[in-house]
């Protein structure tokens, strides 16, 4: 009966991980427009309740904007959140607050 529980637990154990690996992502792009071109990578995934994202955009004459964040479910219907982004001269700007869903 023990070995069986171990099994159980270490087979759920496993698919956590699992799905803790598929909701993660990443990106990339460049785009080339008249003024330049521009890179774009981000990723982010999603774990125990929680989901964040960073990703940055770098221009053509190498200044990147970077943006940061997460959010958070405290309760039923009740998220916390919470992103910065930093300019190219690294000036920060940091927003954050509570969502209720009724």
């Amino acid at each position: 009966m023990t070995r069986v529980f171990i099994s159980a637990s270490l087979v759920t154990l496993m698919g956590l991980a699992t799905i803790s690996q598929a909701a993660a992502w990443s990106r990339s792009a460049t785009v080339t427009t008249p003024r330049g071109t521009y890179y774009r990578q981000g990723s982010g995934g999603c774990a125990g309740g929680t989901c964040s994202h960073s990703g940055s955009v770098t221009g053509p004459y190498g200044e990147t904007v970077s943006r940061s964040g997460s959010v958070t479910q405290t309760g039923p219907g009740a998220y916390n959140y919470s992103r910065t982004t930093t300019g190219p001269n690294g000036n920060s700007v940091t927003r954050s607050g509570t969502v209720t869903r009724y």
